[in-house]
């Protein structure tokens, strides 16, 4: 024997009829909270502040910044 049976709810309605917790203001603040961090975070995406971060650290950083753009030049060339 084979059933179908068809309920038209909302998802909400679903939540309730299930026992299930409400966590939308959780959701709402879990994204808020990403939300701040991509904001915070977008500024060390672009290539002056990045560069401003790495030359902070000394000539370290440069060395690193130098063989990091070579590598990048060499692949660039055997792609070629």
């Amino acid at each position: 024997m084979k059933m179908i049976v068809e309920i038209d709810c909302t998802p909400e309605e679903a939540r309730r009829f299930l026992g299930l917790p409400d966590v939308s203001v959780l959701n709402e603040h879990i994204v808020s909270e990403m939300q701040k961090q991509i904001g915070s975070n977008m500024a060390m995406l672009a290539p002056d502040e990045l560069v401003k971060n790495w030359m902070a650290y000394g000539q370290g950083a440069q060395e690193q910044f130098r063989k990091l753009m070579e590598a990048g030049m060499s692949a660039a060339a055997t792609k070629k």
